[in-house]
């Protein structure tokens, strides 16, 4: 959800152009200056029962806590707030608790995805063995298949418990989203102003593809839940005001200034001032750049308060000075090396960008909602209104990102392209197979509805 800030920017914002300027430095005219940034969650859990881990440990278990002391003791430093270790950061990556205990990988901006997959593998590959030493595990799911919401722990950061005391007032399932969801997502630079719009137009529209291809949450408390990605539905019912498919974005005069004032319209939920937070929720941005924000009367925001701000908004593409893509459930190992590849192969080439804006040239918003809406249920089975179904979509798609990624020509140590990352997806066109599909045929068949057997199945 987000990740430790750097040097903290103190700068008070005296005007909307400020607000805009910096999302203008994020423009990246030289492409060999594009990097990927990927981000994954999964659940903890104790190996003997599969309960969640709380935030210390009881009963001689270890906690979350023990896990992130883990990684710091194999060189992270660690990133306390209040006194507790919530983070830790390392090369330019970071671990980061979400709300329910969730943990959370951020990668460094890297050039490859060779390099992004072989950072995600690392990763594992410590978690697995910090795993071993305190009897734990680590699962890939877009949504948490036994616990009730009330099971799952709550993590001590200021910002979680104001989410959590405003999230119901907007929705029916902020907390599970909160508490109870996992994702993969996959970070990208743009060229220009014009790039940006582009690409923030194509990752609105094929989002709900993303979605279908690597739906991997179909169990709620133990039992189908009539969902491909049940993930994906919960933000459908999280909070609007920050949630969506975002039409404006499609409109003419879409720009860096427009997502400005969108920003700004959303309320918020938080500032924070002597390293504490302090609730603003539901309250105006633009009434704190008038000294009158009614949670601290006569303070201004500085752009530390607006990157704050910013990371509180939760549609399916969101801009910083990089678009972050935000469909897709958290899965196994080839999934989350499988979206970067997607992406990049999409976005990052000329020829594959202007292929993909081609083919959803004669969408209207109507159309793309209506994907929105049937994703999380139908997964590739949903409709393209007057293109068929997901399964085709998803063959032209998976064609233009494959070749995207050969034109990169980003090579291996060994010799090979990027294309191979996109294996598990080309997998699931041909067996029309996802993972929430493999999840359900095991569970109504070698696993007997017990949907416990998950955790031995699918854990990392």
């Amino acid at each position: 959800m987000s990740s430790p800030s750097a040097d903290s920017d103190a700068r008070v914002i005296e005007s909307k152009a400020q607000l805009v300027e910096f999302l203008e430095t994020g423009v990246r005219p030289d492409r060999s200056t594009w990097r990927i940034g990927s981000e994954h969650e999964k659940f903890v859990f104790h190996r003997g029962d599969h309960a969640p881990l709380s935030y210390t440990g009881e009963n001689g278990r270890p906690g979350i806590r023990d896990v992130l002391t883990a990684f710091v003791s194999r060189g992270w430093l660690p990133i306390e707030e209040d006194g507790n270790l919530i983070a830790c950061v390392k090369d330019g990556a970071s671990i980061t608790l979400e709300p329910g205990g969730q943990f959370e990988l951020s990668g460094a901006p890297l050039e490859t995805i060779h390099q992004t997959c072989d950072e995600t593998s690392s990763h594992l590959r410590i978690a697995k063995e910090i795993g071993e030493q305190l009897n734990i595990g680590f699962l890939g799911l877009g949504f948490h298949p036994t616990c009730t919401r009330e099971q799952i722990p709550v993590m001590p950061k200021g910002r979680y418990g104001i989410m959590r005391a405003y999230m119901p007032k907007k929705g029916n399932l902020g907390l599970d989203m909160m508490l109870r969801t996992c994702t993969v997502q996959v970070n990208l630079d743009f060229a220009s102003e014009a790039d940006m719009v582009e690409k923030f137009r194509l990752g609105l529209a094929l989002q709900p593809l993303a979605t279908a291809l690597f739906a991997n949450s179909p169990l709620k408390e133990g039992k189908p839940n009539g969902m491909k990605s049940y993930r994906s539905h919960v933000w459908t019912d999280t909070d609007p005001d920050r949630c969506g498919m975002l039409p404006f974005v499609f409109e003419s005069g879409m720009g860096f200034e427009r997502w400005v004032d969108h920003v700004l319209d959303v309320p918020m939920y938080f500032i924070r001032r002597g390293g504490r937070y302090i609730d603003a929720s539901g309250q105006s941005f633009r009434a704190f750049m008038k000294g009158e924000l009614p949670a601290a009367p006569g303070e201004l925001p500085t752009m530390e308060d607006w990157k704050d701000h910013m990371t509180t908004l939760f549609p399916e593409v969101r801009l910083k000075t990089y678009l972050e893509m935000r469909g897709a459930d958290g899965g196994p190992w080839s999934r989350l090396c499988a979206l970067p590849a997607f992406w990049t192969g999409l976005l990052y080439d000329a020829d594959a960008q202007a292929a993909a804006l081609d083919l959803i040239k004669g969408w209207s918003i109507e159309d793309m909602a209506a994907m929105r809406d049937n994703a999380p249920k139908l997964g590739l089975e949903t409709k393209v209104d007057g293109h068929g179904d997901f399964m085709g979509l998803a063959r032209e798609v998976l064609t233009i990102a494959d070749a995207g990624l050969k034109k990169r020509g980003k090579l291996s140590t060994s010799g090979e392209t990027e294309q191979g990352f996109l294996s598990s997806l080309w997998e699931s066109v041909n067996t029309g197979m996802t993972p929430a599909d493999q999840i359900l045929a095991s569970y109504n068949g070698e696993w007997d509805g017990d949907a416990d057997r998950v955790f031995d199945a699918l854990s990392y």
